[in-house]
């Protein structure tokens, strides 16, 4: 009998399933490496957002709870407790958030949306679920009000009538009090819609409703008639009652507040203009803007406080927005930066009827959260602690790094206090609530955002928390041709020449290296000192690759201002002198070589942090600008950068000050070059300026330039074509981001990715026009059949192919400061389709090599010569088994592009692994990220999938539709580090981690925070002797026996249908491990206890209806059926 070979049968399977089979080459490499990761290892899930929530339209506070949410106009909702402790959920429809109302102390908040929805969610979970939802049909929602300790939500309408509906079964209750009821009878006009709704601290029997057009109603719940009406005749936007329950005050369009007695309904009592000018003359004082929103909270030791928002003078033109608090006779106003969408006062009581005893006000800004203490003079405001100003300036890159060196956060954080403002409040930050989760994932992760001001910030990602750790201005190095700030703005615009577009950075030497949008290259070392550098050095390089004739391509002269344009060792000598075609620039007539900025002349003084090294300009050629910078790579063992653009690629040797090498893409495939490249035309009335600016953010790219799929300006570290900025230096207009060839093409737009991208030239600029688009340094083998491992740079292009340099390093300490170092092209590696985006390399087992790297050390010591040396030493350690492999032993290549990936064996440089990850999207993102057990490579695709490959076999492990439509910004900031994190910017102004990790995913619940915690309500305020004795008390009112299905019958289910919600008893068995997991075991067992008795007890009822309609039904066919005979049937 034949013996059956299963691994047969399962390789055949594998050949099917893949769009491209796995290639081969040589029977022994495929047993060779036993790969560890397998699909089961793979799951994701989103873990937390960070950030300001984006575009905020309400918020509420839980004073004992002390929790704050926010809700936005996309239907999110933000919950913040202490430092650490955040929760982002969505409401489905993604309508706006218009009012948000906490059960105080009961773990649940009421939400109410733009859609005319109301929503119950369950916070005694670490992720909130909704609990019930009531969708009304024929009314919109305007205004909310839940009294304290009252399971009665009243609901306000446009129409003008209010709802009253029972929180715990989200039932309408029969109870409804109608506008024509609530105006006097002989009004004719319609009152308009309900603009606030409260309850008498003091009576809650008794409620005062406002009226948008000035009419405010007193309303008697028990004899359902109004009881007083106050009639203004401006509109009124908000209403605020004073705790004693005998007055209140409304806020109106005109700028004035009015305050009432509740017994006198004539005329207001007082009214005031806070930002009004008083006529001498004793006439009404000029009409202000509306006050939005007033306050009435009264202390026992002094003055009540009257805060407000609006109301200011007319003629305050260009005036900030502003806060204003009124305590006794002082009136302070205090500025905000951005518009106030809605302020809360924090006080020390939940009780209404109690003294408020306020301590403090939270202003919700558009762009920022800002806490004020009421309590000292001045009121200074709090420092915030959540990670709320990431879009200081807008987001142009991002780069991720989990499990780095631990010393690392420690170190950024010394620096990073340094910088912190004084003036705050000395108080402990208010919003205390919640506990922090209980998770033991403790690797070190690091965030780094790159800012359209040029900023570059730290952040301390670990335990899925964001804090800002170190913050670098790096415009500081340029001088500033204007001082405008635009502060308002969440877009990268034209006015931003510092913006930030790549960033590389080694963590274990602390080296970093940023590219700006003004072709600028900023190298950076940390020091724990502060230093002053007389004179920032700087190199001047032409890099202006024009091929004028097919076999003499020209490349770009090499060489700045230390280095002239001579022949690199193991290069092959290159002119350097400017193209000949004429140019009608009217910004560089002379033809040239000015950088788009200008670097510091004076004394830079330098803060303990990062501190500038060395800045690499591109200059003009020819009255061309420079092209930008769409790649960029260090390595701090071998003391080099280097960086590409759609011209060619330099290396800079930063330790010796010189530029190494500068050629076009064209000259490294020597006598190998596998394209037939055409003579390019001279374009004889180019413009000056190449971009992007006038692409909005969303567009793509047109039909005609969807052929190839390759790009030119797609880089390691991100999708330079998506970022919408551009630099504007003193006397030139530039726009940065593609080559002006784009600009007839860019009349067709569409906002998806559905289609392809080619190179960002015309057709017959295409193949001559190939820009570099990633690196990567490793020690491995140059050439074919090399025995040696030497380091090496690998080069890819946005024509998919991969080209080697070889680099021989000078020894450590004085020679390498004296000796150059030598780099010689080594040819083609391996091509493949589409633009390459990522490179690696695999020891023969399979193991990531990381680049070499040298170990910190504190740059700015003064120690003798020899000390120094000692240090430099032991530069190339390295945390690969590299350096003790045997001369034989394999290495892989791992090389993706847009639409494949490769793995090839080196020396012998054959290709044993081949697979096409898309064939109809392209790949936006791609890294290969150390997991807990092996390697793999992740990738993002345009059309939302991300994708995890194994590594050296390219075998699929995970596939997921993460997101349905990939706008520009996630592709611009989307990036995967090791361990199964990623992360993206949502919004420009939040951060979205996931996970692709099982392990992780597992793990979440533990880590994530809680919400709700078991605390006692403070006790209510004692009434007194005499209260009590005469009945001025606080009156409580028996609200079941008013609105119950009793008293007052069934609402009309036309009205409102109601939908329950996916978090029930199932979404509160997650609440169950943790701090109050026994608590909320037993209340999960009553619940459900008292769901089934409610189900059983329903069914009761079913079944005594159905029964009680079969008695009626058989006694109506008896009473008809009684006197007829058996024939007339």
């Amino acid at each position: 009998m034949k013996k059956f070979n299963i691994r047969k049968v399962l390789d055949g399977l594998k050949e099917v399933s893949s769009s491209t089979p796995s290639v081969q080459v040589g029977p022994q490499e495929n047993n060779l490496i036993q790969e560890t990761l397998q699909s089961e290892h793979f799951q994701l899930c989103k873990t937390v957002r960070h950030g300001f929530p984006y575009q905020p339209s309400s918020m509420a506070f839980d004073p004992v709870q002390k929790i704050l949410a926010i809700g936005t106009q996309n239907g999110a909702l933000r919950l913040f407790g202490r430092p650490g402790v955040e929760c982002y959920c969505q409401h489905e429809s993604g309508s706006a958030v218009i009012q948000l109302q906490f059960l105080i102390n009961e773990g649940a908040l009421v939400s109410a949306l733009a859609d005319d929805s109301v929503h119950l969610w369950n916070l005694r979970q670490k992720r909130p679920a909704i609990l019930h939802s009531l969708k009304f049909n024929r009314e919109r929602i305007t205004f909310c009000h839940l009294p304290f300790q009252s399971k009665w939500l009243y609901i306000g309408t446009e129409r003008g009538n209010i709802h009253i509906v029972n929180v715990e079964s989200f039932s309408l209750s029969g109870y409804v009090i109608m506008w024509n009821k609530a105006i006097e009878l002989s009004s004719k006009a319609h009152p308009g819609p309900v603009v606030h709704i409260s309850d008498n601290p003091m009576d809650e029997g008794k409620l005062i409703i406002g009226f948008e057009s000035g009419i405010v109603v007193l309303w008697d719940l028990k004899s359902k008639k109004a009881d007083c009406r106050y009639t203004y005749d401006e509109a009124i936007h908000s209403v605020a009652w004073h705790h004693e329950g005998k007055q209140f005050i409304c806020s109106h369009s005109d700028g004035t507040l009015t305050i009432w007695n509740i017994k006198g309904q004539g005329k207001p009592i007082q009214t005031i203009t806070p930002h009004g000018k008083q006529p001498k003359d004793g006439k009404k004082p000029e009409p202000c803007k509306p006050i939005l929103k007033v306050e009435y909270k009264t202390t026992r030791a002094g003055d009540p406080f009257i805060i407000l928002s609006g109301g200011l003078s007319y003629d305050t033109v260009g005036r900030r927005p502003c806060l204003t608090v009124m305590h006794g006779k002082s009136t302070a106003v205090l500025e905000m930066d951005y518009p106030i969408v809605d302020f809360l006062t924090l006080c020390e009581t939940p009780y209404p009827n109690d003294f408020q005893e306020p301590y403090a006000v939270v202003v919700l800004l558009e762009k920022d959260l800002v806490v004020i203490d009421l309590a000292q003079n001045g009121y200074p405001i709090f420092e915030n602690p959540y990670p709320l100003t990431i879009h200081e300036s807008p987001v142009t890159c991002c780069e991720y790094f989990a499990d780095c060196p631990v010393d690392l956060i420690p170190a950024l954080y010394s620096v990073g206090s340094r910088q912190k403002r004084q003036g705050y409040s000395k108080k402990e930050w208010p919003i205390s609530g919640g506990n922090w989760g209980q998770g033991t994932q403790s690797y070190p992760e690091i965030i780094i955002t790159g800012h359209a001001d040029g900023t570059v910030k730290f952040w301390d990602a670990s335990a899925i928390m964001l804090q800002v750790l170190y913050k670098l201005k790096t415009a500081k190095v340029f001088e500033r041709s204007r001082s405008k700030e635009d502060r308002g703005s969440l877009e990268v615009s034209d006015e931003d020449p510092f913006a930030i577009q790549i960033m590389a950075w080694c963590p274990e030497s602390r080296m970093l290296c940023v590219a700006g949008v003004s072709a600028n290259i900023l190298i950076y070392r940390f020091s724990k000192l502060e230093i002053t550098t007389e004179a920032v050095q700087l190199l001047e390089v032409r890099m202006h690759c024009e091929a004028n004739d097919t076999d003499s391509p020209e490349g770009g002269g090499g060489g700045g201002d230390q280095t002239p344009a001579v022949p690199t060792p193991g290069v092959s000598p290159q002119t350097s002198g400017p193209p000949s075609h004429p140019s009608t620039s009217s910004n560089n007539s002379d033809g040239g070589n000015v950088p788009c900025l200008k670097v510091r002349s004076a004394p830079l003084k330098q803060s303990p942090g990062y501190q500038v090294e060395l800045v690499v300009q591109l200059v003009w050629v020819s009255g061309e600008p420079p092209q930008q910078i769409t790649s960029l790579a260090l390595n701090s063992s071998y003391g080099l950068v280097v960086y590409g653009n759609s011209n060619g690629l330099a290396v800079v040797d930063y330790l010796q000050k010189t530029v190494l090498l500068n050629l076009g893409a064209v000259d490294l495939y020597g006598s190998n070059d596998p394209y037939q490249r055409q003579p390019r035309s001279p374009r004889k009335t180019r413009q000056p300026s190449g971009g992007l600016c006038d692409i909005n953010e969303g567009s793509a790219t047109s039909e005609d330039r969807c052929k190839s799929p390759t790009s030119v300006l797609t880089s390691n570290s991100n999708l330079q074509q998506f970022y919408n900025g551009g630099g504007r230096g003193a006397k030139m207009s530039r726009k940065l981001s593609l080559p002006t060839e784009l600009k007839p093409d860019l009349d067709h737009r569409d906002n998806s990715f559905s289609r392809s991208r080619s190179s960002s030239v015309t057709s017959i600029d295409k193949e001559s026009r190939e820009a570099i688009t990633s690196f990567y340094f490793c020690d491995t083998y140059a050439r074919k059949g090399d025995s040696v491992l030497m380091p090496c740079l690998y080069v890819g292009t946005s024509l998919g192919t991969v080209l080697a340099v070889a680099l021989t390093i000078p020894p450590a300490g004085e020679q390498r400061q004296l000796q150059p170092v030598l780099v010689s092209p080594c040819g083609m590696l391996v091509r493949l389709k589409g633009s390459i985006l990522q490179m690696a390399f695999l020891d023969s087992t399979g193991s990531l090599l990381p680049p070499v790297y040298e170990p910190w050390y504190e740059p700015n010591v003064s120690a003798d010569g020899e000390d120094r040396d000692k240090t430099r030493k032991r530069r190339p350690v390295s945390v690969s088994p590299s350096a003790s492999q045997d001369l034989n032993e394999t290495q892989y290549a791992v090389a993706c592009s847009e639409k494949q990936a490769k793995v090839i064996s080196l020396p012998s440089q054959t290709n044993i692994y081949k697979h096409s990850i898309t064939e109809t999207s392209f790949i936006l993102r791609a890294d290969v990220v150390q997991m807990s057990t092996g390697v793999c490579m992740a990738c993002f695709c345009a059309n939302g999938h991300i994708m995890t490959l194994s590594l050296p076999g390219l075998r699929p492990l995970l596939d997921v539709n993460y997101l349905p439509l990939t706008d520009m910004r996630i592709a611009r900031t989307f990036c995967f580090t090791n361990l199964g994190q990623a992360m993206y910017l949502t919004s420009p102004t939040e951060i979205q981690r996931i996970t692709y990790s099982q392990e992780t995913c597992e793990n979440l619940q533990e880590m994530l925070g809680e919400l709700f915690t078991p605390v006692i309500t403070p006790e209510a305020p004692n009434r007194g002797f005499f209260k009590g004795l005469f009945g001025g008390g606080a009156q409580s009112l028996d609200r079941e026996e008013l609105f119950g299905e009793v008293a007052a019958g069934k609402a009309s289910r036309s009205l409102a249908q109601h939908i329950p919600g996916p978090g029930g008893i199932e979404g509160m068995k997650g609440a169950a491990s943790g701090v109050v997991g026994d608590l909320a075991r037993a209340r999960i067992a009553l619940d459900e206890r008292g769901q089934k008795l409610g189900e059983l007890e329903e069914r009761t009822a079913a079944m005594m209806a159905s029964a009680d309609s079969f008695s009626k039904h058989a006694h109506e066919m008896m009473l008809k059926c009684k006197d007829k005979k058996w024939y007339q049937f």
